[in-house]
C-alpha cells in the first residue's frame, strides 16, 4: 500500500505545496529515495525510467535539507541539457512556493551568460546546471562549489556518455565530503564506471519497479519498411493521428532536418529541435509544441532530453537508437501521468532481428504495426496532395487580368465537376490504383 509524503518525512510547507500541485501519492522511485535522503548518509543510485517522478525524488528532500542559515551554494543538480534542466528548475521552484527563503538559480548553456553572472552574486542555495555552462562559470570565478554538500546527476547514462570531459572537470571542483545522488534509466556499464570512479565505496542502490511504473500504458510496436516506401509509410501513419500530439527521433541533425523539411512541404504541423539550433529557437519551438500550435516534434536524442510534455500520443523511432537507455528515454515521452501511448519503430528487413534484444533488455513486448497497402499509401498522397492545395496561400501578385482569364475557363463548371478534373489531372501525372477500386472478390483474393 502506497505511503503519504508525510510518512517518508516531507516537512509541512513541502506538503501543502505538493497539495496545490494535486499531488498526494509517491511514486515508487519517491517512496524508495526520500526515506534515504533524508535519514540517511550514504551515496545514493537510483533507477528509474523516465516520467517516473525523479526530479521530486532528490528535490524535495533536498529542498528540506537546505541551511537558510548559509549564503553557499548547498546543492548543485546537473542536467544533459537545457531543456531538463529548465525542467528541474521549474519543478524545484513549484515545490518551493510555501518557503519563500530558498534561493534557487538554473545557469545552462544557450543562453548569454552575463545575467546568470549577475544571477550568481545573490544568495543561492541550489544551481540546476548543464556540465558545460557550469565549468564555463567555474573558469571565471563566478560560482564558488568548493562548500557544496549534495551533488545530483539527474539522466546520468546520457551526461556520462556526451559530457564526461566536463563533468570529471566538475568532479574535481567540488568537495570529497559531497554527498552523490546519481539517477540514471539504466545500470550500464558507462554508470558502473562513474559509480566506481566518482561515488563512495557505500553506495544504497533503489531501483522502481519497472513492471509498474517505467512503461505502463505504452503500446510498443514496429513496422518493416522498404527504404523507398519509408517516408510514404510513416506520412501514412502521421495522417492517421491527424490532431494527436507526436514526437519523431532521428538519429542525427541531418536526418532531422531533411524530414522536418519533407513534413513542411506536406504541410504537417510541425517543429524541429536539435543541438545546432540556438537556444532561443529551440525554446520557442518547444514552446509552441507545449502549449498546442504545432503538433509534431521532430528532434535528435540529445535535444529531446527533459521534454514533459502532457498528451503526447506516440513516440516514432523513425531511426531505432545506438543504445537501449536511448529507447528507453524516447519511448517515455508518451504515456506520462498515468495515459495510454505508441511508441512505434520504423525498421527495415535487416534491423528485424535487434526487436528481440530490446525486449530481453528492456522487459517489453513488442508487436507488428500493420503497414498500409499500396492503395492505402497512394490514396493517401492523393489527399496530402490536395491539402497542400488547400493550405496553399493565395498569390497576390497574379494580375486581375490573368486571374479573370483562369476563371473564364473554369466559368461553367460545378463545384464537383471542377473537384473531378483536377483529381483526374493529379492522377494521369501520379498513375496509380486509386483509380481502381477493389471489387469485394478481388480484395477477398488477396
Amino acid at each position: 500500500m502506497s505511503q503519504r509524503f508525510s510518512e517518508l518525512g516531507i516537512n509541512d510547507s513541502l506538503q501543502q505545496a505538493l497539495a496545490n500541485l494535486k499531488i498526494s501519492v509517491p511514486t515508487d522511485i519517491q517512496e524508495k529515495s526520500i526515506p534515504v535522503i533524508l535519514n540517511q548518509t550514504e551515496d545514493l543510485v537510483a533507477i528509474a525510467k523516465t516520467g517516473t517522478g525523479k526530479t521530486a525524488a532528490f528535490g524535495l528532500p533536498l529542498l528540506q535539507k537546505v541551511n537558510l542559515e548559509s549564503a553557499s551554494v548547498q546543492i548543485l543538480i546537473l542536467a544533459p541539457t537545457r531543456e531538463l534542466g529548465q525542467q528541474i528548475y521549474n519543478n524545484l521552484v513549484d515545490f518551493s512556493e510555501e518557503n519563500s527563503k530558498i534561493s534557487i538559480a538554473s545557469v545552462c548553456g544557450g543562453i548569454p551568460i552575463k545575467p546568470q553572472i549577475e544571477r550568481l552574486k545573490e544568495t543561492t542555495h541550489i544551481v540546476v546546471a548543464t556540465p558545460g555552462r557550469l565549468v564555463d562559470l567555474v573558469k571565471r570565478g563566478a560560482i564558488d562549489i568548493k562548500s557544496l554538500n549534495y551533488l545530483v546527476l539527474d539522466e546520468a547514462d546520457e551526461m556520462v556518455t556526451a559530457l564526461k570531459t566536463d563533468l570529471d572537470v566538475i568532479i574535481k571542483a567540488i568537495p570529497k565530503s559531497r554527498r552523490t545522488l546519481l539517477f540514471t534509466a539504466t545500470l550500464s556499464g558507462a554508470i558502473k564506471q562513474l559509480v566506481q570512479n566518482y561515488m563512495s565505496k557505500h553506495v544504497v542502490q533503489v531501483e522502481a519497479h519497472m513492471e509498474t511504473v517505467g512503461h505502463q500504458g505504452i503500446d510498443h510496436q514496429y513496422v518493416v519498411v522498404e527504404p523507398i516506401e519509408k517516408l510514404e509509410v510513416l506520412l501514412h501513419f502521421l495522417n492517421s493521428k491527424e490532431g494527436q500530439r507526436g514526437i519523431i527521433f532521428c538519429k542525427t541533425k541531418a536526418a532531422v532536418n531533411k524530414l522536418a523539411k519533407k513534413l513542411a512541404i506536406n504541410k504537417f504541423s510541425s517543429g524541429a529541435i536539435h543541438g545546432s539550433l540556438t537556444q532561443g529557437i529551440r525554446d520557442r519551438i518547444m514552446g509552441q509544441f507545449r502549449e498546442g500550435f504545432i503538433d509534431i516534434l521532430v528532434a535528435t536524442d540529445l535535444a529531446a532530453r527533459g521534454i514533459d510534455v502532457k498528451d503526447v500520443a506516440y513516440v516514432v523511432n523513425y531511426h531505432l537508437p545506438d543504445t537501449y537507455e536511448a529507447y528507453v528515454h524516447r519511448s517515455g515521452r508518451t504515456a506520462r501521468a498515468g495515459a495510454k501511448g505508441l511508441s512505434l519503430s520504423v525498421i527495415q528487413k535487416e534491423e528485424v532481428e535487434e526487436i528481440p534484444e530490446f525486449e530481453d533488455e528492456l522487459g517489453l513486448v513488442f508487436t507488428e504495426f500493420k503497414k498500409a497497402n499500396a492503395q492505402s499509401i497512394a490514396e493517401n498522397n492523393g489527399l496530402l496532395w490536395a491539402k497542400k492545395i488547400f493550405k496553399t496561400k493565395p498569390n497576390r501578385q497574379v494580375s486581375e487580368d490573368f486571374k479573370s482569364q483562369i476563371k473564364t475557363i473554369f466559368h461553367h463548371l460545378t463545384k464537383e465537376e471542377l473537384v473531378d478534373k483536377i483529381l483526374a489531372n493529379y492522377l494521369a501525372q501520379n498513375p496509380t490504383d486509386i483509380s481502381k477500386p477493389e471489387t469485394a472478390k478481388q480484395a477477398k483474393k488477396k
